[in-house]
């Protein structure tokens, strides 16, 4: 997801750019946030019926939308329950968040579709969308 070494990180800090390690610990959440619904579209794209990917989606929805969040399911697992408030609240950056709100909608279109191909075919989409968060 967002690239930083190691090296960066250390000369981030050396310069004072973080007042405390919270700031980088929030990034690191927001990203397993984003690598797990993005793990959970993969699923989707994969599962073998509409059910299944139905519900991989629903996962992908809550990682990002949070229990607070628009379109979270309680009824439905929450693969991100311990590491935030989902990824669209635990953003900070305008152009994350909304490119999280559209892969959020975009996957609540893919749960919507009834022809397993087409919902797949979505999930990937919204796999990708994902994965290129940076």
């Amino acid at each position: 997801m967002r690239n930083i070494s190691a090296l960066a990180a250390i000369a981030l800090v050396a310069a004072g750019t973080f007042a405390s390690g919270s700031a980088f610990a929030v990034d690191v959440q927001l990203d397993k946030e984003i690598a797990a619904a993005a793990s959970h579209a993969g699923y989707a794209a994969s599962a073998g019926d509409i059910d299944g990917v139905r519900a991989h989606l629903h996962h992908t929805i809550n990682c990002l939308a949070g229990p607070d969040g628009k379109g979270f399911d309680a009824k439905q697992m929450n693969p991100c329950a311990a590491l935030g408030n989902g990824a669209i609240a635990d953003a900070t950056d305008k152009g994350t968040i909304m490119a999280l709100e559209a892969a959020r909608a975009s996957a609540e279109d893919a749960v919507a579709e009834s022809d397993l191909g087409k919902a797949q075919a979505a999930a990937t989409a919204v796999q990708s969308m994902l994965s290129s968060i940076e």
